[in-house]
């Protein structure tokens, strides 16, 4: 099997993609919490708790502290979060 080759502009846009991941990710934090301020439905909710715990860990938030907001769904919590990371 032969290994992808990028073109020099595909490897610059992949490097700028991993340097800026924890921003990228504590942007889509703050996403959530608006989103989950808003929101009515369950389903919806449930989603929204399950994709802020992944970008939580993709922020560098320790495990537990992120199993542990979720878990109590406390979007206060989470604000404090995003603000602290901020």
């Amino acid at each position: 099997m032969s290994k992808r080759e990028y073109t020099p502009h595909q490897q610059g846009i992949i490097k700028r993609f991993y340097e800026n991941r924890d921003t990228l990710a504590r942007q889509r934090l703050a996403e959530i919490v608006s989103d989950l301020y808003l929101e009515t439905a369950e389903a919806k909710i449930a989603r929204q708790w399950a994709a802020a715990h992944k970008q939580m860990l993709a922020a560098g938030v320790h495990a537990h502290e992120a199993g542990t907001i979720v878990a109590e769904r406390d979007l206060g919590a989470l604000a404090r979060l995003v603000s602290r990371l901020a």
